[in-house]
C-alpha cells in the first residue's frame, strides 16, 4: 500500500517549506511553459507516432505534472518545526545532535528534521530514518543503538544543540 502524503503531517522547516513553494512556483509557471513549447515545437516537425522529442515532452510534462501534485500535497500537510530557544534537554525535531560511534570512535554531527528535507549527506536526518527514531527523546549521555541492515550500531549522544 502505498504511503499517501496527504494522510499525514509533514514536518519541515520554514526554510524547507520556501524551499517547497518555491519549486512549485517555477514547475508550475516556468517549467510548465517550457514543456508546452517543446510539445508544440515536436508537433511542428510532423508526424509525432514517431517523434522521440515529442515523446520526450510528453514524458517530461508527466513527471512535471506528478511532482507539482506531489509538492502541493507536502505544502497542504506541512507543519512548520518550531524549535525552542536554548538550551535542549532532549532530541527533538530542528535540534542538532553531535553523537559518537562507540565501535569506531568517529564523531558525526546531524540535525533532525522532517522526511521532506532529508538529506543524509548534508547531516540533515528525517525524524523517520532508523537513526532518527533512535535518537528522538534521548538526552545527553544516553547510548542509542540503531539497526542496520549490518547488525546493531551503537552511538552515544555527545550533545543536543
Amino acid at each position: 500500500m502505498m504511503n499517501n502524503t496527504d494522510d499525514r503531517v509533514v514536518h519541515i522547516t520554514a526554510d524547507g517549506l520556501r524551499k517547497l513553494q518555491e519549486e512549485l512556483d517555477w514547475r508550475e509557471n516556468i517549467r510548465r511553459r517550457e514543456i508546452a513549447e517543446q510539445i508544440e515545437s515536436a508537433r511542428k516537425e510532423g508526424d509525432i507516432s514517431e517523434n522521440a522529442g515529442y515523446d520526450e515532452a510528453k514524458y517530461q510534462a508527466g513527471m512535471n505534472e506528478g511532482r507539482i501534485l506531489e509538492l502541493k500535497a507536502k505544502i497542504k500537510a506541512a507543519v512548520i518545526i518550531q524549535k525552542s530557544n536554548g538550551p535542549a534537554n532532549a532530541v527533538e525535531l530542528g535540534r542538532t545532535v553531535t553523537i559518537e560511534d562507540l565501535e569506531f570512535g568517529d564523531e558525526e554531527k546531524y540535525t533532525i528534521v522532517g522526511s521532506a528535507e532529508a538529506d543524509p549527506s548534508n547531516g540533515r536526518i528525517s525524524n523517520e530514518s532508523p537513526m532518527g527514531v533512535a535518537l528522538m527523546g534521548k538526552r545527553s549521555g544516553d547510548v542509542v543503538k540503531v539497526k542496520s541492515p549490518s547488525g546493531t550500531l551503537e552511538y552515544k549522544l555527545l550533545s543536543i544543540e
